[in-house]
């Protein structure tokens, strides 16, 4: 995991909400998680503190805080929206958010106790979200992208997986490259939607989070949670209830799929939770 390029706590949280929301600061902050890119904290009962500890996910922030609250409105699930913004001080060098606390646990922790009923709502989610995008999204080089972009890194990561199931997955990538491209204008994605980033209450799926990642363009991108999650059977569900998958968007999401699975398998020996992800999607791109 990558160093602090600042240090983050819960007694810094405690200043900058005294300083800038002071009639917030005298709920509890309780530290839930301290990753990659942010210092999560619980505070009181009904909101978060998401804390930027490197300055790229400050910019990360910043995409959630510009955009989420234009979104949050149209969307049937919700979504973090900041409701709070706090600004950068001679303590602390970025912005950073107060959102809902959602209640729940992530689907990669805790699935739907009915996975078909999940695909559905996803598939409906996911309909709602990929509307044509501003001209103003965020850009990511890595996502909403044409697949040619990733070919390098799956082609470099294949070398990796077991040899008996390379020709196989080689074959299902050179089939989704071959595809056609995605020809309609660019929509807004989440960018980062896996199992770990789909919250679960009582059974059902109640929320999408970490929108960090957020851009627009090609939806195989954010479709390719489909093998994530779901088997074959749910997922002709989820693409009935997104109404407007054709072929070809089908099939480069399959190859998303594969993509992502094998940057999870690469990149997770400190997270046994994105390995288990990466797994269970290359099986199901697999079979």
């Amino acid at each position: 995991m990558p160093a602090a390029e600042v240090p983050v706590s819960a007694e810094l949280v405690r200043r900058l909400l005294g300083e800038q929301h002071p009639d917030l600061a005298g709920l509890s902050v309780e530290v839930l998680a301290n990753g990659w890119d942010n210092l999560v904290c619980r505070l009181g009962e009904e909101f978060l503190v998401r804390l930027p500890r490197r300055a790229m996910a400050a910019e990360l922030v910043a995409h959630e805080q510009r955009w989420l609250p234009e979104l949050a409105g149209r969307l049937p699930l919700p979504v973090p929206a900041p409701v709070r913004v706090g600004q950068p001080m001679a303590q602390y060098p970025w912005c950073w958010s107060i959102v809902p606390f959602f209640p729940g646990r992530i689907a990669a922790r805790s699935e739907p106790d009915n996975l078909w009923s999940a695909a559905e709502v996803l598939g409906g989610f996911l309909d709602a979200l990929h509307v044509p995008a501003s001209s103003q999204a965020p850009v990511n080089a890595f996502r909403g992208i044409p697949l040619a972009g990733r070919a390098e890194g799956v082609l470099t990561r294949l070398a990796h997986i077991d040899p008996a199931d390379r020709a196989t997955a080689l074959q299902v990538w050179e089939t989704a490259a071959a595809a056609p491209v995605w020809d309609g204008p660019p929509v807004w994605l989440h960018g980062d939607l896996h199992p770990a980033n789909i919250l679960v209450d009582r059974g059902r799926i109640s929320a999408v989070i970490d929108f960090g990642d957020i851009t627009s363009g090609d939806p195989a991108t954010d479709l390719s949670v489909a093998w994530m999650l779901f088997t074959a059977e749910q997922r002709v569900v989820l693409r009935r209830a997104y109404s407007h998958a054709d072929d070809a968007t089908w099939e480069r999401a399959r190859g998303w799929a594969l993509a992502l699975s094998l940057v999870f398998l690469t990149h997770s020996a400190d997270n046994p939770l994105m390995r288990s992800i990466g797994e269970r999607t290359l099986h199901a791109v697999l079979e």
